[in-house]
């Protein structure tokens, strides 16, 4: 029962101090609060009224843009990176099937080349037959 008393008692005075608190808040910016009138800024209002034209604010000015420049040190500097860049690019995901495959190709590529030049030196034969055997 002591407890539920000295509890009371604490309640009361922080309740007490904080009502003293707020009265001398109230009572001290009561007088400031009817001074300090809001600054109107007219931003997005034409005013037509010449009592308040003073109050205007001038549209602001963006500044010009100036594409930065690099300096040609950099520009060297990301050039020279980039042979590092492509070795860090991973293969192709077929470039062992191609590798097994490349020496057949130029096997292929051999034989492909050698029968086009015997077909291109049977035509001139059969050309020179209809000629009658006389070279151009």
């Amino acid at each position: 029962m002591e407890a539920a008393a000295d509890r009371k008692a604490r309640l009361k005075a922080l309740k007490e101090a904080a009502a003293s608190a707020e009265h001398s808040q109230t009572s001290t910016s009561a007088p400031s609060a009817q001074a300090d009138e809001p600054v109107l800024k007219f931003r997005n209002y034409a005013v037509k009224d010449t009592r308040i034209e003073h109050q205007t604010i001038e549209a602001a000015q963006a500044p010009e843009y100036q594409e930065p420049v690099p300096e040609p040190s950099i520009v060297q500097e990301i050039q020279g990176e980039g042979d590092v860049l492509l070795n860090v690019v991973p293969k192709k995901a077929n470039w062992d099937l191609r590798r097994d495959v490349e020496k057949k190709l130029a096997k292929l590529e051999r034989r492909t080349q050698r029968a086009l030049v015997q077909l291109m030196q049977e035509q001139q034969r059969e050309q020179l037959t209809k000629d009658g055997g006389q070279a151009d």
